[in-house]
């Protein structure tokens, strides 16, 4: 049975959310290097609308390991999210912070999701973030591993997930609901 999520989320809630699959068109097999590669998903726009009316804080939580694969600099990741967070908040939006892991997934004690680690540095620089009220909406198994770790409720964009709390075909979809 759904969760009411509508009943369930109140205003002192958190919203964290993965990046490439959720917010844009995630690059099969390769990494969104420039701004010219980045595609907002349909309904983005309206559900960051939502989010903002609704959730205290909006954080995006990201592994971006094309960093340190060489190919692209963090001043070229920066970048594109700056205008990332410059669109959302052109169309009514906003995003609260963003919680990037550029490490390599072979680095020996990387805290790429599903480490929690980025939640608890969110945790940290927000004393008032309880993660017990946080969603964590993504469209990989790791996102979810990551809700779990981080004591989150979580959200799964894609077919049916069992591990997770519930799943929708696409954020706007689940901002529906609020």
């Amino acid at each position: 049975m759904r969760p009411d999520w509508n009943h369930i989320i109140e205003h002192d809630w958190t919203l964290m959310l993965d990046r490439d699959g959720v917010i844009n068109r995630q690059i099969v097999g390769g990494y969104v290097t420039r701004w010219e590669e980045f595609e907002f998903l349909p309904g983005v726009f309206e559900a960051f609308q939502k989010f903002a009316q609704r959730f205290k804080y909006i954080f995006v939580v990201t592994n971006q390991q094309g960093v340190d694969k060489g190919l692209m600099t963090i001043e070229d990741l920066d970048a594109i999210h700056d205008r990332m967070c410059s669109e959302i908040e052109c169309h009514g939006g906003r995003i609260d912070g963003l919680f990037v892991c550029t490490q390599l997934a072979s680095a020996p004690d990387n805290y790429r999701k599903p480490d929690p680690r980025m939640a608890f540095t969110a945790q940290r620089l927000h004393p008032d973030l309880d993660l017990a009220k946080c969603v964590m909406v993504g469209d990989k198994d790791t996102d979810v591993d990551f809700g779990h770790n981080a004591g989150t409720h979580t959200i799964f964009l894609g077919p049916e997930n069992p591990n997770a709390d519930d799943s929708f075909g696409s954020l706007y979809e689940f901002s529906q609901l609020l």
